[in-house]
């Protein structure tokens, strides 16, 4: 009994002790940022210059792509041919008769004993329809977003959270609403928008099962237990998720399936550069606050790294991602060229002051390194006078604020938000 003791306490010091070495080397200094040289988007792996949209799209584009998918992200290794749509409710007079709810299930196996995903979907009374959309995973269950107590319960495991009523991971009627700052409902359909929200967890559980409780399973081939080193982690499986969302939009009248941006903060802001890179259905991506595997640049080895992502969270990317831990030199794309993957459509980058984890500058410089691409198919980009001076945003095709505070959605990011998707997703 003893001598087990002291295995169990010398694993845990031994974790910790790795814990803290990756620790003591994150690097916050500017002056500690190693030299880096970044690959051209605008350079085929041949040496040949990319000078006209025909080259980007025929060949610089998906060559791009491919390496995100085999190296990154990770490959979808397949499709379903079964899913479908179930409306569970609509209500033509929520929130005090500002909007229509509908609550839909999008039924990955075509039917209940397999994997479903809930979608929340509001949509103003007061607007002529079809409308523009935002369409964003939310992390703890529907009815966080909204006090609006005809919201189902999330049905998928969530993660623990005594300060939101969450125990035994299942959402409970404390935690209707406890998330509502980071999603101003009024203020979005006021505007003009739908609002279209799901649990990451309903598409794969954010903790690291060995893909055995997410879709992969879905995919599987005979005998196999866990997605091939090129196929898909969590990531992309939410970003998959996020389209198969925007497949049911194509089929409900009141939304504009055109002209819908996805969002996403922290995690789910690198999911939502991810899935409209992939997707190009998604007419805008706003990435809030996304970091390393997001829109940073990860040759700058400042604040959250490869090694350290790949460390804490195992099952966010593909397990080839893994091969570039301390060894980001080597990786033969950087996070400027999935921005400039979703060209040439508008995309929105966030970062906060007091988030440096984050990275703010390695950001701002991969919208900066972007927009070449942005150029060639005849869009600003980001704008020449851009400058990171919080407060200040700028709003080329490629948009990006830095603002005071933490990591975390607020009015102030939402405000940026609705006037992007103003200049560009109104009529």
């Amino acid at each position: 009994m003893v001598k087990t003791f002291f295995y169990i306490l010398f694993g845990v010091l031994l974790l910790w002790g790795d814990n803290l070495l990756l620790a003591q080397q994150i690097n916050y200094d500017e002056s500690k940022v190693p030299a880096y040289t970044l690959p051209d988007p605008l350079v085929m792996e041949n040496g040949v210059k990319v000078t006209t949209p025909a080259q980007w799209w025929k060949q610089r584009r998906s060559a791009i792509l491919k390496i995100f998918d085999e190296n990154v992200y990770g490959k979808v290794p397949g499709k379903l041919q079964h899913i479908t749509f179930r409306v569970r409710e609509i209500s033509r007079k929520a929130l005090d008769g500002l909007a229509i709810r509908k609550q839909v299930t999008v039924l990955f196996t075509g039917n209940d004993s397999g994997p479903k995903m809930d979608l929340l979907i509001y949509i103003p009374n007061s607007s002529k329809k079809p409308l523009p959309a935002f369409l964003g995973l939310n992390f703890y269950g529907n009815q966080t977003v909204c006090k609006d107590t005809g919201i189902f319960l999330c049905r998928s495991w969530v993660r623990n959270n005594p300060d939101f009523g969450i125990y035994d991971h299942r959402a409970t009627g404390a935690s209707r609403g406890v998330r509502a700052s980071r999603w101003p409902v009024k203020k979005i359909l006021a505007s003009g928008y739908a609002l279209v929200t799901a649990c990451y967890n309903d598409i794969d559980p954010d903790f690291d099962d060995g893909f055995q409780n997410g879709v992969q399973p879905l995919f599987y081939k005979p005998g196999q237990q866990r997605p091939a080193p090129d196929e898909w982690g969590a990531i992309a499986a939410w970003a998959w998720g996020l389209s198969r969302a925007l497949d049911y939009l194509e089929t409900d009248p009141d939304i504009d399936a055109g002209r819908v941006a996805v969002m996403g903060h922290s995690r789910l802001g690198k999911t939502a550069l991810w899935a409209a890179a992939e997707d190009q259905r998604f007419a805008m991506a706003i990435s809030n606050m996304s970091g390393c595997g997001g829109a940073a640049l990860s040759r700058r080895q400042y604040g959250e790294t490869v090694e350290r992502i790949n460390t804490s969270f195992p099952h966010w990317f593909c397990a080839n991602f893994k091969m570039y831990n301390d060894h980001e030199d080597a990786l033969p794309v950087d996070q400027h060229e999935l921005i400039a993957l979703i060209a040439p459509r508008p995309v929105y980058i966030t970062a906060a002051v007091e988030d440096r984890w984050a990275d703010p500058k390695g950001m701002f410089l991969a919208a900066r390194y972007a927009t070449p691409v942005y150029r060639l198919l005849g869009k600003t980009g980001l704008p020449d006078h851009a400058e990171m001076i919080p407060g200040k945003p700028v709003m080329g095709t490629i948009g990006f604020h830095i603002r005071p505070g933490m990591h975390d959605v607020t009015s102030y990011d939402w405000q940026q938000f609705l006037l992007f998707a103003n200049k560009f997703l109104k009529k």
